[in-house]
């Protein structure tokens, strides 16, 4: 850990969120945080955390490391359903994410897990683990995409939300069914059922735009995009205008959660183009 932060406190992955004001996670650095993401697959979707970093005020210093896919997967376009599920699954598993981990080049400051799917297809419980181990093995704080949503939209006092998913119906559902364990209700879905994240990458707004006006509903308080291929920096401010509420990106929500472990999120201007800062408190009630 470095000499100049102090032990973080994750409520998702520590516990359950305290009901007062939260604390600062660690203690802040004048200098500019070293941020680790451990990505899926190489050159896909990774340029929108330093585009999204580039209007933050320290900007981040951001490394990416890549997972190993399954020796069996060449392109997850060829796999059937029920294939790119167990492919994604074995993708998240806690040795996978180890040997990643390994790779970086200079020790973060904090390190994030910037995969949805891979993230969320085990549980919570998994989720838990699989930041755990991270931390234990790198001594630096560590979330994950997926636990950064649940955070996210804990911190903004939201209940019910929509599902704006890339994926098959069967893992939208396994993603409704990591939130509703932690306490968060999808009150509506829609599932574009892509082939592959490298599909994704090359989605445009248009596309972007058409599944999100598809998963909101007016019971949703917010609609999540949880996907880390999809290239969303510019947009997060369009699309929370288009539908009327927040809108939490998957690259959006794992940037801000990586920051807010080292203290540094509160003061972020980019998270806030919605009508309650991320930077606050959850809502009391």
């Amino acid at each position: 850990m470095p000499a100049d932060t102090a032990e973080p406190t994750d409520p998702v992955a520590s516990g359950p969120e305290p009901s007062a004001a939260e604390p600062s996670r660690v203690v802040r650095s004048l200098r500019c945080p070293r941020v680790g993401l451990v990505y899926p697959t190489q050159d896909c979707g990774e340029d929108d955390y330093p585009a999204l970093a580039a209007g933050l005020d320290p900007v981040p210093a951001i490394e990416t490391v890549y997972l190993t896919w399954p020796d069996t997967v060449g392109d997850l376009a060829d796999l059937d359903g029920a294939g790119r599920r167990r492919a994604v699954t074995e993708l998240g598993a806690l040795e996978t994410l180890r040997s990643a981990a390994d790779g970086f080049e200079q020790a973060p400051d904090v390190v994030t897990v910037a995969c949805s799917s891979c993230t969320f297809l085990g549980g919570l419980a998994h989720a838990q683990e699989q930041v755990r181990m991270l931390t234990a093995h790198l001594g630096v704080p560590a979330g994950s995409t997926s636990l950064a949503f649940v955070t996210a939209v804990r911190r903004l006092g939201i209940e019910a939300v929509g599902l704006a998913s890339v994926y098959s119906p069967d893992v939208t559902d396994a993603f409704a069914d990591f939130l509703a364990e932690a306490g968060v209700r999808t009150v509506h879905r829609a599932s574009a059922d892509a082939p592959s994240d490298r599909a994704l990458a090359r989605w445009g707004s248009e596309e972007i735009s058409g599944l999100l006006r598809a998963a909101d509903c007016p019971d949703a308080e917010a609609v999540l995009l949880p996907e880390t291929a999809l290239h969303t920096a510019g947009l997060v401010g369009r699309l929370a205008a288009l539908v009327g509420k927040p809108v939490l990106t998957a690259t959006q929500v794992t940037l801000w959660q990586a920051l807010d472990l080292l203290g540094h999120a509160d003061r972020q201007t980019v998270f806030r183009p919605l009508s309650r800062s991320l930077g606050q408190p959850a809502r009391q009630g």
